[in-house]
């Protein structure tokens, strides 16, 4: 491998780096994976698939639509070097595609058709964690050398290392949202309670009651019947006198209860 060529090989790896901001595009930076896959190694196609919560591979990125088309069938057909690849985590190929020696019988038929002969499969794997495959297909034999695969290898574990986190700070954000959520909804609720005790002139566990039983009745959420109540924007007569207030105890479990 030439110098020249180690540099732009490092160049990829910066480059994809950079493009790992807080809000980056997975898809994109998938697809840019696969374009340079292709650029640096000199292989035909690259393809990425990922699995799905019910960890069923789809098809996320490709350099090329008959890359798609073939990554499709291979789905479809249940067989090929990438499913083989993510569900034993290990390494596939590079092999060549011969009809009648291979172990892909009816992916191989496919793949040859597209103008294809060899191919490599690595696993998007972070230790035990496999997320999904790198598809690395060539139109000529032996287009990839030890130190090819290498450079795969190290852009699949980037990849797969950027789609981690990105997941891990979405889940993240989103339960740090939730909970800035609940903590803000109790504050309104707390300050519904005493604006129904005020009015309806009851203490503030009944008017929790109140609150809770409204909005289950209404089928609104609770947050939202205390916002209304401090907009004024609810009727105040749903505030019942001692009677309903009662009848509304009544009906409550003691989890009604702050």
């Amino acid at each position: 491998m030439e110098t020249s060529r180690d540099q732009v090989i490092i160049d990829s790896f910066v480059s994809m780096a950079d493009n790992l901001v807080a809000d980056f595009d997975v898809v994109d930076l998938l697809t840019g994976l696969a374009d340079r896959c292709v650029s640096v190694l000199g292989v035909s196609a690259v393809g990425v698939m990922f699995a799905s919560p019910t960890e069923k591979l789809r098809p996320v990125a490709s350099s090329s639509e008959t890359m798609r088309v073939v990554e499709l069938f291979e789905l479809q057909a249940q067989e090929g070097p990438c499913l083989d690849a993510y569900r034993t985590g290990r390494q596939v190929g590079y092999e060549r595609l011969l009809t009648g020696t291979n172990r892909w019988p009816r992916f191989t038929l496919v793949a040859l058709e597209a103008g294809f002969e060899t191919v490599l499969a690595l696993p998007l794997r972070l230790r035990e964690t496999v997320i999904g495959a790198l598809n690395l297909f060539s139109t000529e034999e032996n287009t990839m050398d030890d130190r090819d695969i290498m450079v795969a290898q190290g852009f699949a574990d980037l990849a797969t290392i950027s789609v981690l986190q990105h997941g891990a700070a979405i889940e993240s954000q989103r339960v740090n949202d939730q909970l800035t959520q609940a903590l803000t909804s109790r504050i309104v609720i707390e300050q519904a309670k005493g604006v129904v005790a005020e009015r309806a002139g009851i203490d503030i566990a009944d008017a929790f009651t109140l609150l809770r039983n409204y909005a289950r009745s209404n089928g609104l959420r609770l947050a939202d019947v205390a916002q209304a109540v401090i907009d004024n924007a609810l009727d105040l007569t749903v505030w019942a006198p001692p009677t309903t207030l009662e009848a509304s105890r009544e009906r409550s479990t003691r989890g009604d209860r702050p």
